[in-house]
């Protein structure tokens, strides 16, 4: 596979210490949740995750609707990404995942198609896939 971009984030100081990208666009300081005993009032490590898979995954929703000739367009596409942790059971966490998505301009069926392929296509899915369960919930506006 030829890699068609990468970045480098560095984390400093685990749940309560920073971001910083390498070409400084994101630069962030990150506590614990409250609900988890932190401090919270800054960002999290499952909050940037549900936004990475929240935008990719609608613009995986996008190129699989213009690629089936679908006229939509990009504001069209709304997608809320819930994530979760949780303890596994065996002394570890997990993370678990919903996708809800709002397409307008297209029926439901056609809303629930593009986004089943989009599940294929999206590389967060499919590094996803077999590690963590992820509910997709797709509605029309």
């Amino acid at each position: 596979m030829s890699t068609l971009y990468s970045t480098t984030v560095n984390a400093v100081g685990g749940r309560n210490g920073t971001v910083k990208s390498t070409d400084g666009l994101v630069e962030l300081r990150l506590a614990m949740p409250s609900s988890l005993g932190g401090k919270g009032g800054a960002t999290n490590p499952e909050q940037l995750f549900a936004a990475g898979y929240a935008a990719c995954f609608g613009n995986a929703v996008i190129h699989v609707a213009r690629n089936q000739q679908h006229k939509i367009k990009d504001d069209d596409v709304e997608v809320a990404a819930t994530v979760g942790l949780g303890a596994n059971g065996s002394g570890g966490f997990a993370l678990t995942v919903a996708l809800d998505v709002t397409l307008a301009g297209v029926d439901q069926a056609a809303a629930e198609a593009l986004v089943a392929q989009a599940h294929e296509v999206c590389p967060y899915s499919n590094a996803t896939r077999g590690n963590i369960e992820v509910a997709l919930n797709v509605r029309t506006r």
